[in-house]
């Protein structure tokens, strides 16, 4: 008998790490506190006693270099006379009347700043050549700069990358990231900075990835990608910028898949973990974006829309400076985390949660981790008497407060785009979204919750579920867009057979503006009709008179893989309780799911 083909989705969070293993047609549900300061140790320890064929993993290690600012020493290299455009930006103050606000921040300091003596221009004709002699001395002084890593964006390079190819070859010895590799797009802010995030925070990436697979040599390692496909470790290492919401990415993924097997169209995937709350919208199919801000840093990649807050059930109680209640963005983590796993001091989510007895202190994580929960009462307490309450009401006000964050992010990608939440089902996962769903969707008006299976797990479900992935872009002023698609999927051809995938489709769309404007909207390249429409559902209006002109061209590179079966039998530890208020019905479906409704 054949032995079984062994796959495993793990989602490294800012305080658990979930497992989801398929063992032929079973499924195994795991998951263990995280180790923040070495995230592939939780992973090495868990699979410690499973041989898998391939793992899809999930991981934060870009996202948490970047917003700790941990990243590899980077230099910058630009066009000369444009070094400082990372400072001036779009030339837009983040508080428009404060004249004393501050600096916009930069990843590079300025001694590694560098101008290359070079002009493109936009129609890609060479007005300043850039010599060979040149580019060596440029390379030479970054060397002696001591950089790791290096961001090369220079001027129009999106239309002729013979200089960038100069100058990467000439400093190979280093970390180099080329924008016309990166982002082929138009803009020179928006390639730069995430050229330069991608140059920040790829060598992390890279010795990460290295480690695990000297440490999983019998599995075939993928990386999950913010878009909803995974990548291998090779592509990843070079192009972490792919990866800074990969965790969410694969909640959302996870959700579309059990809303399809319920018979629901319409869904707001909410995944509250131990850290932040994610919360996307799918309408019949997923909605992108290519314009995102990870901490202060635009990236220009495409990825799933997903809307993050610091709201989980690790996320700290305290009072402002002007005494009024607040609950996170700051969190407890893994370690020390929340007071009632034995070791923190500061009231959390999830201890407000166990003070009202929707956590069952004796069941946690399938009784491997028992909650202490006269620990959890005596610090209650403290906090409830020094702000002249109950420690009940305070654990209550603490969940509105946190709820009442979470409800702004679901609001901000439903009403704010033009979307009434009472048309979609609330679909709730991650270790703690189940304990605040209904009383979520009450706020908004919403009459369904589901809450799958593996809602615990969800996320590391998507990311087995996925296809291998990637995306091409490339700028198209003044070319026939038909002649740079075929390019693309040529050149997608190659990366994927090189990948061992040798079936693969193509997904094209085009970027469309009215002549004359300064942004545009994505629409399928087939269906350019469409645009108008779109116009007018994002800005309330339309010119359909008007010229159209095409800015990028877009295609989405598929090979698919096997998908998951949610009728499968699972094996899983207990990972998160759902609390159902007075008023609600439940019931549960075909396939696991709990469906709870309002009348």
């Amino acid at each position: 008998m054949p032995t079984p083909h062994i796959q495993v989705g793990v989602d490294t969070g800012g305080t658990f790490t979930d497992f989801l293993i398929r063992d032929g047609e079973r499924y195994f549900a795991r998951k263990t506190r995280s180790t923040p300061d070495d995230p592939a140790r939780a992973i090495i320890k868990e699979l410690a006693d499973i041989t898998a064929d391939e793992i899809v993993h999930g991981s934060t290690v870009a996202t948490n270099a970047l917003l700790e600012r941990k990243g590899a020493r980077t230099a910058f290299v630009t066009t000369e006379g444009f070094e400082d455009i990372l400072e001036i930006g779009r030339q837009n103050r983040p508080e428009l009347y404060n004249f004393f606000a501050a600096a916009r921040p930069s990843l590079i300091p300025r001694k590694l700043t560098f101008g290359a003596p070079e002009r493109i221009l936009h129609d890609g004709s060479v007005e300043r050549e850039l010599t060979d002699e040149a580019a060596e001395a440029l390379a030479r002084r970054i060397r002696e700069a001591g950089a790791e890593s290096v961001a090369v964006c220079l001027l129009h390079s999106y239309v002729n990358t013979a200089h960038e190819r100069l100058l990467g070859k000439k400093l190979e010895r280093l970390f180099v990231s080329l924008s016309h590799k990166i982002l082929p797009e138009y803009r020179e802010y928006e390639r730069a900075s995430t050229t330069v995030v991608n140059a920040y925070v790829s060598p992390l990436m890279d010795r990460y990835l290295r480690r695990l697979d000297q440490q999983l040599t019998a599995s075939r390692l993928r990386v999950f990608q913010s878009n909803g496909g995974s990548i291998s470790t090779r592509a990843a290492g070079h192009s972490a910028i792919h990866t800074v919401l990969s965790g969410p990415a694969g909640g959302v993924l996870g959700a579309a898949a059990v809303a399809r097997s319920a018979g629901f169209k319409k869904i707001i995937s909410f995944d509250m973990g131990g850290t932040s709350t994610d919360v996307s919208l799918y309408d019949n199919g997923f909605t992108y974006t290519t314009e995102s801000k990870i901490g202060d840093f635009p990236i220009r990649v495409p990825m799933l829309d997903i809307h993050s807050v610091g709201a989980g059930g690790g996320s700290i109680t305290y009072l402002d400076s002007a005494g009024a209640l607040r609950v996170g963005p700051r969190s407890a983590g893994a370690h020390p985390g929340p007071v009632c796993y034995g070791e923190g001091d500061e009231i959390t989510v999830t201890d407000a949660n166990l003070m009202l007895g929707r956590l069952n202190p004796e069941q946690f994580l399938g009784g491997r981790m028992p909650l202490d929960i006269e620990r959890t009462r005596r610090h209650m307490t403290s906090f409830a008497e020094s702000v002249g309450t109950s420690p009940d009401s305070l654990a209550k006000a603490i969940i509105q407060v946190a709820n009442s964050n979470m409800e702004r992010a679901i609001r901000a990608i439903s009403v704010e785009r033009g979307y009434d939440p009472r048309d979609f089902a609330l679909l709730s996962f991650g270790g703690a979204g189940p304990q605040h769903a209904c009383e979520l969707a009450a706020r908004l008006e919403m009459k369904t919750v589901i809450v799958p299976q593996h809602a615990g797990v969800l996320s590391a479900l998507g990311m087995l579920s996925a296809d291998c992935v990637r995306d091409f872009s490339q700028s198209t002023l003044g070319r026939n867009v038909n002649e740079v698609f075929t390019e693309l999927e040529a050149r997608a051809s190659r990366e994927f057979a090189a990948e061992g995938h040798p079936q693969v489709h193509f997904e094209r769309q085009v970027d469309l503006r009215y002549e004359g404007q300064s942004f545009e909207i994505t629409v399928p390249a087939a269906d350019r009709d469409r645009f108008h429409d779109a116009h007018r559902k994002r800005y309330g209006y339309d010119h359909s008179g008007l010229a159209v002109e095409a800015v990028t061209a877009r295609i989405r590179a598929v090979a698919p893989r096997d998908k998951i079966d949610l009728d499968a039998p699972t094996q899983a530890e207990t990972f998160s309780s759902v609390y159902i208020p007075p008023g609600w019905a439940s019931r549960g479906d075909a396939v696991g799911n709990l469906i709870l409704t309002k009348p």
